[in-house]
């Protein structure tokens, strides 16, 4: 399961035997969340909370969106995607 982003603490992971469409998963705090990307210029979208505050999922959010380019490209490169 590789760990592509940190952010706070939090791991931010792309398991490589995942289903598509791309998506990411926050881990950490005992908590989970799952992020669908939506492209290189697109914000991710929540797709599921375990356990995240609303305050956790927007600073979250957040630094998603600002590093959305890497993180398609890092789905892209773990799927053996274009």
């Amino acid at each position: 399961m590789p760990t592509v982003d940190m952010i706070g603490g939090l791991r931010v992971v792309i398991y490589p035997n995942d289903h598509r469409p791309a998506h990411v998963h926050v881990i950490g705090k005992d908590c989970e969340a799952v992020f669908k990307l939506t492209g290189p210029e697109g914000t991710p979208c929540l797709r599921e909370n375990y356990g995240f505050s609303s305050g956790e999922l927007l600073r979250i959010k957040t630094a998603l969106t600002a590093n959305a380019a890497r993180l398609s490209a890092a789905w892209s490169k773990i799927h053996g995607e274009p």
